[in-house]
């Protein structure tokens, strides 16, 4: 069951189509990764899943349903662009953000409240937002993102402006909110983030959806069949080089690459037999990063 599906969605700007043809479906209960370089039509997809605005053509699902106008209270969205007032007192506006998701003044209070102890950021209250760091202002965000416990959360560059023990902080809490049923779209540009966190992901270029699927699928895609083969001593014999490509070669390192049809355990029974000494033996993955790079070219609609 998909808590989101896009069928065919199309929105275009004057002259500029933004978004071309896309569909995608987000698992219920994932982590999924949206992807795509600076232009590529991420945010013109995410204000329409929020219903900031309305695609042209095509059809958004939200559980089951066509999106209208009573979904934006089962979503939370964390922008890039932060929207908190500066001059408004952080807890004052935390109570307004929840009511406008329809929380009653009291449930907004217990629910603010459980995630400042939770933080540990009880003396808050009565901050106001330019008194923050930029840090503090984006945990205060993702209460006010989280605080109605949204069906699909939308994340883009959550840990922007976070030190590594806040990115931890909030990592932690996506995934505890995950575990409890939330469904995740998550955005960034920062790909190892994307493999540590994400089940599934669609990458987005000109408007397009270019790629989709389980990143562990995606990887073994586009692999190149390379092998990292680490060894104690003593130098590989010639006739392993002389069998199979080896790419790179140095003290106790060798990278070798095998023919698409070729069989990895011959490769390890003739290091053996030659009497090389393996202490490691790991297939090369690509990682994310280099797939985004070979995929979208380096370049955007900027």
């Amino acid at each position: 069951m998909e808590i989101l599906k896009l069928e065919n969605v199309v929105k275009s700007y004057q002259k500029h189509v933004a978004v071309n043809e896309v569909s995608f479906d987000v698992p219920k209960g994932s982590i999924f990764g949206l992807l795509g370089p600076n232009g590529a039509g991420k945010t013109s997809l995410i204000r329409i899943i929020t219903t900031i605005t309305r695609a042209d053509s095509g059809v958004v699902y939200l559980d089951g349903e066509k999106l209208g106008a009573d979904h934006p209270s089962q979503i939370g969205y964390m922008p890039e662009e932060r929207g908190l007032y500066k001059k408004m007192k952080v807890g004052e506006q935390l109570l307004y953000l929840a009511q406008l998701k329809g929380l009653s003044k009291a449930d907004a209070r217990n629910e603010i409240f459980k995630w400042f102890k939770k933080f540990e950021i009880e003396d808050w209250w009565d901050k106001k937002v330019e008194e923050l760091s930029k840090g503090m202002q984006q945990k205060i965000q993702f209460v006010s993102t989280v605080v109605h416990r949204p069906k699909l959360l939308i994340l883009d560059e959550p840990f922007s402006g976070l030190d590594p023990i806040n990115t931890n902080l909030i990592k932690d809490e996506i995934y505890n909110l995950n575990q409890e049923g939330t469904s995740i779209i998550f955005s960034t540009h920062r790909m190892e983030q994307v493999e540590e966190i994400c089940e599934r992901i669609v990458l987005i270029n000109k408007g397009k959806n270019i790629l989709q699927g389980e990143v562990k699928d995606i990887k073994n895609q586009f692999k190149e069949n390379l092998f990292e083969i680490k060894f104690d001593g003593g130098a590989i014999p010639t006739s392993i080089g002389e069998k199979y490509r080896v790419m790179d070669e140095k003290k106790g390192r060798l990278v070798i690459q095998l023919d698409p049809n070729a069989d990895s355990n011959e490769l390890l029974n003739d290091l053996i037999q030659s009497g090389v000494h393996v202490t490691s033996f790991i297939e090369i993955l690509p990682t994310l990063n280099e797939i985004f790079i070979k995929q979208v070219g380096g370049q955007s609609d900027e």
